[in-house]
């Protein structure tokens, strides 16, 4: 496993930063944050909580981080333990042409306070439903048409604090249907804007399970860097890990639908948890309860289990008995009932759809017979157990599932560093 950089130069502003995914990488490799930009509440109360714990760890102070997650300190006497000037640094706003302007000078008096003079690194990416292949899908079922959301111009914005900070180098990550959105008219507008703020951009399909997650998540990573600068897109150090999906869960108490359990019991860690730094030694187990379920559900999953352990098979919809059947709609998603491939090197992609029910996300152990948990999802996703994340159930899923796996943006960020770490070397 590659090892965390020794640098403390380089720094990054994270936009539409949500859970928190890609600075935690960014962070794992050596990285210092300089601004979060996010306008959803719980998302952005996450990414303070994971500043808190970043600040408290420095400070060798974890313990009042513990106390939080095992429920014995509130939320505000955790912050009380956290100077302003790193909270301060997570800006909960809506990007718009009105507020950039009160945005940029929150960035602007955060690096006067902290005496730096210029940003390494701009990541980020853009809501990416309006550009999902699975959003257009549905366009024809939505109020505003996929072509006219407003969420397809939001790389101007992105554009603009590029202009602004004239980062060294950018990360621009979104789904594979960014290229064909609206016809490909959104993509030349995305290069045409990027180029014209003086940067060279290159954008290379990447996948997750390439850096070492567990699971199967295809993304365009776009990656820029200053015309003249010397700079390329990174070669990203290939992992694959000696596990399987079920190296996730094993250690993770066994539960029925409905059943919370927030201790780790005597289960012995996997040898992947611990080796990519998911699970920790006094790591506290949260997130960890399941979702009450129904007789007719549980007897699907059970079915869905018994289909996938006989030779990998998946349920079809159209196949079950009448009596199981609640949905008119036989034609499209008859795949809804799906099994987390348990046995597999990796398994197929997690989706903010978790929020809505755990379907298409069945826990692999037929004894379980249930949905994944958030720590489960979490997991998958590759963010440690020590990362909590903010809101009711719901917004965690979504918060999880709409994030970039950590692990991928460790591997991103360790490129990105190769790359700055090269220009100084050559411009000497």
């Amino acid at each position: 496993m590659p090892q965390q950089i020794k640098q403390e130069s380089y720094n990054f502003i994270d936009l539409f930063a949500g859970a928190g995914g890609l600075s935690e990488g960014f962070l794992q490799a050596g990285f210092k944050p300089v601004a979060h930009v996010e306008m959803n509440e719980f998302a952005a109360k996450t990414l303070e909580t994971r500043s808190a714990y970043y600040y408290l760890k420095g400070t060798n102070n974890l313990d009042v981080y513990k106390k939080y997650l095992n429920g014995k300190l509130t939320r505000e006497k955790l912050m009380q333990h956290v100077p302003a000037s790193i909270t301060k640094t997570i800006i909960n706003e809506a990007m718009s042409d009105d507020t950039l302007p009160g945005i940029f000078k929150k960035i602007d008096g955060i690096m006067k306070i902290r005496g730096i003079e210029k940003i390494d690194v701009i990541v980020g990416g853009p809501p990416c439903q309006a550009y999902s292949l699975v959003g257009r899908a549905q366009s024809s079922h939505m109020e505003v048409p996929m072509a006219d959301d407003p969420r397809n111009y939001l790389y101007k914005l992105y554009a603009r604090f590029l202009k602004r900070y004239q980062p060294r180098m950018f990360v621009f990550e979104n789904v594979t249907g960014i290229e064909s959105a609206n016809g490909g008219t959104t993509w030349k507008n995305i290069k045409k804007y990027l180029k014209r703020v003086g940067y060279e951009i290159e954008c290379r399909e990447q996948n997750a399970k390439t850096f070492g997650v567990l699971q199967n998540r295809r993304r365009m990573i776009i990656v820029g860097w200053l015309k003249q600068s010397g700079l390329s897109y990174p070669e990203f150090a290939e992992i694959t890990p000696d596990a399987i999906v079920n190296d996730l869960f094993r250690d993770l108490p066994k539960l029925h639908p409905g059943e919370s359990s927030e201790k780790y019991g005597r289960a012995k860690a996997s040898k992947y948890v611990t080796q990519y730094g998911i699970r920790a030694d006094g790591d506290i187990l949260t997130h960890h309860n399941c979702r009450p379920n129904i007789d007719r559900d549980i007897k699907i999953y059970r079915r869905a289990i018994e289909l996938w352990n006989d030779g990998h098979k998946r349920l079809n919809y159209n196949d079950l008995p009448d009596e199981l059947k609640t949905h008119k709609n036989r034609h499209s998603f008859t795949d809804r009932f799906k099994v987390v491939e348990g046995d597999e090197p990796c398994c197929h992609t997690i989706l903010a759809h978790l929020s809505k029910d755990g379907h298409y996300f069945i826990h692999p152990d037929i004894n379980q017979c249930r949905s994944i948990t958030v720590r489960e999802a979490a997991r998958i996703q590759s963010f440690p157990d020590s990362y909590f994340f903010e809101g009711p159930r719901t917004s965690q899923f979504v918060q999880i599932g709409n994030a970039v796996p950590p692990l991928m943006a460790k591997g991103i960020a360790m490129g990105i560093f190769a790359q700055l770490h090269k220009g100084e070397v050559d411009g000497e």
